[in-house]
């Protein structure tokens, strides 16, 4: 009998299907189950309907719930964490500073000032988790669910060089069955490779029988009624020439050109909702918190075991208890599996499960546009990370200065604002940074008649004057 702790298992349909697919599987049958939540109003509604099924379907498994996360994780094989800090309150707030200060988010959860401090919310959470499975269950695989995936599976990896762990994100599965779609085949038949970060994975093959499904997936995105399914998407793949595994909601706030300015969101994010609508996920949380809050969400609900979801969690777990090897792309600390991004960052690229654990595959480089791409959002989850670890909140005002979106409508003064502001008003979420405050850094008001200092001038700006008086 596996152990299986689920750590925020608050979040129901979500931790229901988990729980689902792995009674689904065969040899997975007897499964013990840890639901961990800081309280029970929620994890008790999932233990009702487990055990209904369980009962229903005369399985050998077990299910109980627990607000102790230690002893949740005490001999557990597979944690699996799902935890959200903050919940909506603090959802709000990373979505509605940003945007009074300027930063039009459509998502919010990955990257931007809404990714930074979400992060930064998770990361002592995180960080003590990763210490209580060294002692509790050190040979435990950790199953990440949390995001901002790169950004807290980097957490997990620098906090720790023990922990088995992988990121999970559905992100790949999803857009096969777009490009399923685009090309006219069944997925199943399409041999793909794709490798990169998470939410910016490029699909550097794209095969059937050995014939390239480039061209028509390039041919399509030509066309008018293909390319206003995904503009965002579709537009970075004709620059870039490679698709990648984010739509168009996602991708407008990785990069600097679709949400700067109302010109571009109306070419570009004109689509509602997830297809690029200003504070989509936030609105969309919000609704679903407040239509089912209190709530018996599962109560009517079958007590069938479905067939297993998209989700890679019961697929992996089948293949370390089993031998059956499963591949997957999943989020491990780089280490050389793609060759020109750093070996210390969090990769999404292709891996394997068999009986004996996860194992990278080598990629190699990508092509160099795509892994400068790449960068520009690792740069932002580096110095995110070592805020979130530190409790250093300078590296906050760095790490959304460096962030392709803010700096493409913020001044750095303005960034430091913004910080400053989201830091106070989600103080009760961030002990790291406790009794920290950011270096006051005033505008300077400079007079009309200011006399410049007498100080040497640039060596550059120097010759530049020279040549001006010579011409004079």
């Amino acid at each position: 009998m596996a152990r299986v702790a689920i750590i925020g298992a608050g979040s129901i349909v979500f931790c229901k299907t988990l729980i689902l697919d792995i009674l689904a599987t065969k040899g997975l049958e007897a499964t013990e189950f840890v639901l961990m939540a800081p309280t029970t109003n929620r994890t008790s509604q999932v233990e009702r309907h487990i055990n209904r099924v369980i009962k229903a379907n005369h399985l050998p498994a077990t299910v109980h719930v627990t607000t102790d996360r230690r002893e949740a994780l005490q001999g557990a094989d597979y944690v699996i964490a799902t935890f959200q800090v903050g919940g909506v309150k603090g959802f709000e707030y990373d979505y509605s500073i940003p945007y009074k200060h300027g930063v039009d988010q459509c998502i919010g959860d990955t990257l931007g000032p809404g990714g930074v401090f979400r992060t930064l919310r998770s990361s002592p959470v995180v960080v003590d988790m990763v210490k209580d499975m060294e002692e509790l269950c050190p040979n435990a695989i950790l199953l990440n669910y949390v995001n901002p995936m790169a950004m807290i599976c980097w957490t997990i990896g620098k906090t720790s060089s023990k922990i088995n762990f992988v990121g999970l994100c559905h992100g790949v599965q999803t857009t096969m069955d777009l490009i399923s779609g685009y090309v006219g085949l069944p997925k199943d038949q399409i041999d793909f490779v794709s490798a990169g970060i998470n939410h910016m994975g490029w699909f550097l093959k794209l095969e059937h029988k050995g014939k390239d499904l480039y061209p028509i997936l390039r041919e399509k995105f030509e066309q008018p009624e293909y390319y206003v399914n995904e503009k965002v998407r579709g537009e970075v793949f004709r620059h870039f020439g490679y698709f990648m595994t984010e739509s168009t909601g996602h991708l407008s706030e990785y990069v600097p050109w679709f949400r700067k300015n109302q010109k571009v969101l109306d070419l570009y994010c004109d689509e509602p909702s997830f297809g690029g609508e200003t504070g989509a996920y936030y609105s969309w949380c919000k609704h679903v918190a407040e239509k089912f809050d209190g709530q018996e969400i599962l109560a009517a609900e079958s007590d069938a075991i479905p067939s297993r979801s998209i989700e890679y969690g019961s697929y992996i777990i089948e293949a370390k208890e089993t031998g059956r090897i499963f591949k997957l792309n999943g989020n491990v600390i780089n280490g050389g599996m793609i060759t020109n991004l750093p070996a210390d960052c969090c990769a999404e690229g292709p891996l394997y499960v068999d009986s004996t654990g996860i194992h990278k595959t080598i990629v190699g480089d990508l092509p160099t546009q795509c892994a400068v791409l790449n960068l520009s959002n690792i740069n932002v989850q580096r110095l995110a990370v070592e805020a979130g670890i530190s409790g250093d909140p300078e590296l906050i005002v760095h790490a959304c200065a460096m962030d392709p979106l803010t700096g493409a409508v913020l001044s750095l003064k303005e960034i430091r604002d913004m910080v400053s502001e989201m830091l106070e008003a989600e103080k009760q979420w961030l002990p790291q940074f406790a009794g920290k405050t950011l270096r006051p850094t005033p505008t300077i008001s400079i007079p009309k008649d200011v006399k410049r200092a007498d100080v040497p001038i640039d060596p550059a700006l120097a010759i530049f004057a020279r040549f001006g008086e010579l011409g004079a």
